[in-house]
């Protein structure tokens, strides 16, 4: 794989900030759950769930959309990360503090009917946490990530496809963050399912999730270029595939697997159907009222002399990144997961960047990042012309 600063920088950043990673308290009304009184059973069971972590990215939204389904929520934090969306519902929501390190106690002789395990980022803390609620909780969700099958050299993975055991020896520190990532989840996946059993654990593996609340700044570049209008330079072929999914469409169909106690491995990954990069810019682009063109810019070398690996759902799909957007998702779909339209998502996105709940000092950095090819773009499009 080609060396290049900002690629390493992206997956330093994306992976410690996690692939899994929230609605702010400003009423941006596209991103509340809006369940309709038809799509809950009345007779079903309300829930005590306990999820470890849920102040980040999707940990509020699967808390608004419980809570809207009647659910009662407990979450288990170290207390310092705040949640930045739907902050005002947390006055509902049961806090216990605590460190999954080393310090459980908060857990101990409590009860619940189900635990989402949104924070597990060792195979130890996962097999700690389930080891001590396995014998007071009813079902054990893990979120994982459709990085257990790195390398992503096959066409069509599925949740039974092989995953990542061990690092292999020899590789250098750009790899060695992913191998590690796919490693640690694969390993707490089996930690999941060796204290729960088969038929009481729920294994949820993400792609590139979206939405009000992304801590990486990963998908911002498609909201605000689209806005923008004008010449818009679309990366890859026509044809690359891309894969995201929204992340309240995520969270909102973990709470009814768990509702409806669909024990499994299920890959959460949009869109419904297959999608290339340039179908996927052209329907976004129906968001925005604006004037737009596009320039296909095809060529993967002269994309790597310009250091335009990715911009996410795009990634090149290239060596071990051949396969990334080529996840099997028919499973969940039979399953009852279900998409908002793209430019629903792009909508509520932009929106919420442009709100109380996004900074301005962290707006104006992005803007101010002379690397990002939001940035670059125009000189890009310059070379490409010339050169063609």
């Amino acid at each position: 794989m080609a060396k290049n600063t900002s690629r390493r920088k992206f997956l330093e950043f994306g992976l410690k900030a996690g692939l899994v990673i929230p609605f702010a308290g400003t009423a941006l009304y596209g991103c509340i759950p809006k369940a309709k009184k038809n799509d809950i059973n009345e007779t079903s069971k309300k829930l005590k769930i306990l999820i470890l972590g849920g102040t980040s990215f999707l940990g509020p939204h699967q808390i608004a959309y419980a809570l809207e389904r009647g659910h009662s929520i407990t979450t288990f934090t170290r207390g310092k990360t705040k949640p930045t969306v739907h902050k005002a519902l947390f006055d509902k929501v049961e806090q216990l503090v605590g460190d999954r390190n080393d310090d459980l106690t908060a857990l101990e002789n409590r009860k619940w009917d189900a635990v989402i395990d949104n924070s597990g980022r060792k195979a130890e803390w996962t097999k700690k946490s389930a080891s001590l609620l396995k014998e007071n909780c009813g079902l054990y969700l893990y979120t994982s990530s459709t990085g257990v099958y790195y390398p992503y050299i096959d066409s069509d993975f599925k949740e039974s496809s092989k995953v990542l055991q061990k690092v292999p020896d020899g590789i250098d520190e750009e790899l060695l963050l992913e191998y590690d990532y796919g490693v640690m989840k694969a390993n707490s996946e089996q930690e999941a399912i060796d204290q729960f059993g088969l038929d009481r654990t729920i294994i949820v593996r993400p792609t590139y999730m979206c939405g009000p609340a992304d801590r990486t700044d990963r998908f911002i570049h498609w909201p605000l270029r689209l806005k923008k209008g004008g010449e818009i330079m679309i990366p890859g072929k026509k044809e690359d595939p891309v894969q995201y999914i929204d992340v309240r469409d995520a969270a909102e169909w973990m709470i009814r697997l768990l509702e409806e106690k669909k024990s499994g491995t299920y890959n959460a990954v949009g869109p419904k159907k297959a999608q290339g990069i340039q179908d996927f810019v052209i329907k976004a682009q129906k968001t925005f009222d604006v004037e737009s063109s596009f320039v296909q810019v095809d060529d993967y070398e002269f994309l790597k002399a310009n250091q335009v690996y990715y911009t996410i759902p795009w990634i090149m799909p290239s060596e071990n990144n051949v396969g990334s957007a080529l996840i099997n998702n028919q499973k969940a779909i039979e399953n009852g997961l279900v998409f908002r339209h793209l430019t629903t998502s792009i909508k509520d996105i932009y929106n919420w960047w442009f709100s109380d709940a996004v900074s301005e000092e962290r707006r104006k950095k992005f803007e101010a990042n002379t690397n990002s090819v939001l940035a670059r773009e125009q000189a890009i499009l310059k070379k490409w012309k010339e050169r063609k």
